[in-house]
């Protein structure tokens, strides 16, 4: 592949990468309540959940999801009733979302590395608008007439490294400013806003409409 198509793919996937949205939210979340080290987990999930994504639009079956009404509003209400679910229980949570890497958390209260994995796998497996950027993207810097695997390949291991690296800033961001965030008087504002935000991202997808030719 040509530099000048790699340099264009990755200020596109750069910039998209950087944009607040679900999986961001998350990664911030993890690493101001369980450290970096935790995000290392999550942030695979999120990269695994991407990879099949990617591979879903390379195969072309993005192009079949954006065609069936059925199955994108099922992909959809999918994605958005887990957005939901982690929204709602936010809000209703107990305590800090933020404060539970502090003296008084117990070893319990720490979710596994399946968990963190699990969690951020279908957060970014459930986002349709996530499967139609793949398939708008790669069309425009893949050369047809070029082994098709080979360039799918590279731009996704650009994709992937650059969103798992993203990931670990944020969270260690999140993680520096905990001893901020922890303190009482920010406790039920921050609860508030993270699970504001995630039903936001909720309703956001449920109004997602599918392209029509």
């Amino acid at each position: 592949m040509q530099t000048q198509t790699l340099l264009a793919f990755t200020t596109i996937a750069g910039l998209s990468i950087l944009s607040p949205g679900p999986a961001i939210l998350l990664s911030l979340k993890n690493g101001a309540s369980y450290g970096t080290r935790s995000v290392m987990w999550s942030a695979l999930g999120n990269v695994s959940g991407i990879f099949c994504l990617s591979t879903t639009a390379f195969l072309g079956l993005g192009a079949l999801l954006n065609s069936s009404a059925f199955l994108f509003a099922a992909v959809k209400i999918i994605g958005a009733l887990y957005l939901f679910y982690i929204g709602v229980k936010q809000l209703l949570g107990k305590g800090s979302v933020l404060a539970q890497e502090t003296s008084h958390a117990t070893l319990s209260e720490k979710p596994t590395r399946k968990k963190l994995f699990g969690e951020a796998f279908l957060t970014a497996s459930t986002n349709p608008k996530a499967l139609m950027f793949f398939t708008a993207l790669f069309p425009h810097f893949i050369n047809p007439n070029e082994a098709l695997a080979p360039q799918f390949f590279i731009l996704m291991s650009i994709f992937m490294a650059m969103s798992y690296l993203t990931h670990l800033m944020y969270a260690q961001l999140a993680a520096r400013a905990m001893h901020v965030l922890v303190k009482p008087r920010f406790v039920k504002w921050i609860n508030r806003v993270v699970g504001a935000a995630f039903i936001s991202f909720g309703a956001m997808l449920l109004s997602l409409r599918r392209q029509t030719a």
